[in-house]
């Protein structure tokens, strides 16, 4: 592939169930977010990615995920480029999470 496995829905929710310790990345626009987000993650616009990756610890489990899947698998390959070791993409996105039952919430602030 290109240096990142995918995750689905369920296996998400388990990997937090478990208390396993990864970030967890929404890549959409903060008009997408504005309409709810995975409880826990860090918002980061595709586009501001190559000047926020730096602030991510590369030796976590990192989790990208977008609407669907495409932009962050995007982000996905380029943090795998980047250096990352475990870095993992939400197969379907938060649409995905979503159409599984699991919870959504709202960004802080």
């Amino acid at each position: 592939m290109y240096g990142f496995q995918e995750i689905t829905a369920d296996q998400l929710k388990a990997l937090s169930d478990q208390g396993d310790e990864f970030i967890l990345v929404d890549v959409r626009s903060p008009a997408e977010v504005a309409r709810g987000i995975i409880e826990g993650a860090r918002h980061v616009p595709l586009h501001m990615l190559p000047m926020s990756l730096q602030q991510l610890d590369k030796s976590k489990t990192v989790v990208f995920y977008c609407l669907s899947g495409g932009r962050s698998a995007q982000a996905a390959a380029f943090a795998a480029a980047q250096g990352f070791g475990q870095v993992l993409n939400l197969r379907g996105g938060i649409s995905a999470w979503a159409n599984r039952g699991l919870p959504i919430g709202q960004l802080p602030g």
